[in-house]
């Protein structure tokens, strides 16, 4: 859990002005049936710190892009009520103008990058916002400086972890020298120990520069006291501001192991190595028949090199992978690279190894039901990674792999996948999940192991790996809350 911050207490005075104003607006896209939302009207005041929350694909993201104009100017929606930014008309502002005062950390970091190393995606940044050379050196040394990413200065950016990837978006947002910034769940690739730091680090941001801050987040709870206010937002329109929002985590039914002595996956001193960089060593462990592993460590630590290793994406320099004659099923963490097909439910059908009513009941407990005539590159980034995981569910592969599942999901839908995960173990498929989401490890989890610099360093049973906070330290995890530690 975050530690409590002093957060500012927001007045409506006139020294604290409206600069974000939306009323009555409602948005619809062409192809869809019915509004994403209706009648959503809200106001934010410079310096404010506010969450948008509620259910997965309601429209939160939506709301940000009609924030910084990506919508309407960059799609076909349609738009009808009213939306000023600094009491103008958001439609007067010229093509390009509000992005000088307003930055977007998009929640697929990929999205966003334009050129191979972190230095130069910086420079573009600011080639485009035209600033001269000494002061483009100096302010990408101190952004680096600020972020913790000056060791990655030259680095190429596809060679990094999903969260090392989010600090670099955030970095060249920053960089930009906004008025306001809009997060779309910043936390979801980050580990827990990075996630508290990053939100300290937004904390102190934000008290030494004029900053409005405007986050997705589904995991209320890693903020702990950072957001003034919280807005639920619905397909129906919203519902009245939580003042100095707080949640708890998520609480799951306890399950029973389902392992069975049986091993259908085995991989053995396996080594990668790309260009003379070791990212795995001397990898070594076993999956038996109903087991649900988690793999977790600090980002950039070698778990989703690990999984793409066992799914044949990297080769292995040495060692073996054994899983019979199939090879496991894959969830990565950007999913519409598995999408194949037009439609929400072909997708979920396209293996043909689920009977119909297993398909119907995979798209009911994931909510796909609702969206299954959608195109999969049409919906939320949440949706789509339920889709790409239903998708595999349905496949029936012996060993399933999951790259950061529960990203992008609310409370509901990780209820489902806890249950939907659980019932495959109990079916006696070997399940392997890298999460940053303890509070998920450990409800499903019968298995932790634990990775830190390209090895893994241990294999623990779940009940017993929450009780070392020395080891959990040592590998950037918080235990959730609740679980009783000690040295």
């Amino acid at each position: 859990m975050v530690n409590s911050f002093l957060t500012k207490t927001i007045v409506a005075t006139q020294a604290t002005p409206v600069i974000i104003d939306f009323e009555d607006v409602t948005f619809q896209f062409p192809d869809d049936d019915l509004p994403m939302f209706r009648n959503i009207s809200f106001s934010i005041q410079a310096g404010e710190r506010v969450a948008l929350y509620g259910p997965s694909g309601c429209g939160k993201s939506t709301l940000l892009y009609l924030m910084n104009r990506l919508y309407p100017d960059n799609c076909d929606g349609d738009l009808a009520g009213s939306i000023t930014l600094w009491q103008r008309d958001a439609a007067s502002f010229a093509p390009g103008e509000i992005n000088h005062r307003i930055a977007t950390v998009f929640q697929d970091p990929d999205t966003q990058f334009c050129m191979p190393t972190v230095e130069q995606e910086m420079a573009f940044t600011l080639e485009n916002l035209h600033v001269t050379r000494p002061e483009m050196e100096r302010r990408i040394t101190e952004t680096l400086d600020m972020t913790g990413l000056t060791p990655f200065r030259k680095t190429t950016i596809q060679t990094l972890s999903g969260g090392m990837k989010q600090r670099v978006a955030t970095a060249c947002a920053i960089l930009m020298q906004p008025e306001v910034l809009l997060l779309d769940e910043p936390l979801a690739h980050l580990d827990p120990l990075t996630a508290q730091q990053y939100v300290e680090w937004l904390n102190d941001l934000q008290w030494s520069q004029p900053l409005t801050i405007v986050a997705v987040e589904h995991q209320l709870d890693l903020w702990g006291t950072f957001f003034d206010r919280a807005l639920h937002v619905t397909s129906a329109g919203m519902l009245p501001a939580e003042i100095n929002p707080t949640r708890s985590s998520i609480s799951f039914p306890k399950r029973s192991s389902a392992i069975q002595p049986e091993v259908v996956f085995d991989a053995r001193n396996v080594h990668v190595q790309v260009k003379g960089k070791k990212l795995l060593e001397d990898v070594s462990f076993q999956l038996q028949r109903g087991e649900i592993a988690v793999l977790a460590g600090p980002n950039g630590s070698g778990k989703s090199t690990l999984l793409k290793t066992i799914c044949g994406i990297l080769k292995k320099s040495e060692g073996t992978l054994e899983s019979g004659n199939t090879l496991p099923g894959y969830v990565p963490q950007s999913p519409e690279q598995l999408f194949v097909t037009q439609r929400v439910k072909d997708e979920i059908r396209f293996s043909n190894n689920t009977k119909e009513d297993e398909i119907t009941d995979i798209m009911i407990r994931l909510r796909l039901n609702e969206i299954e005539q959608a195109h999969p590159f049409s919906v939320s980034h949440g949706q789509k990674r339920r889709i790409a995981i239903g998708a595999m569910l349905a496949d029936k592969r012996p060993v399933l792999l999951l790259d950061e599942p529960t990203s992008g999901q609310d409370e509901s839908a990780l209820q489902e996948l806890f249950h939907l995960i659980d019932a495959r173990a109990k079916e006696g498929f070997a399940i392997l999940i890298v999460t940053h989401d303890m509070t998920f490890a450990a409800a499903v989890a019968d298995t932790i192991f634990l990775m830190n610099h390209g090895q893994l360093t241990g294999r623990f049973n779940n009940d017993v790996v929450w009780q070392q906070s020395q080891l959990l330290e040592q590998h950037q995890l918080v235990a959730p809350i609740g679980a009783c530690l000690h040295v």
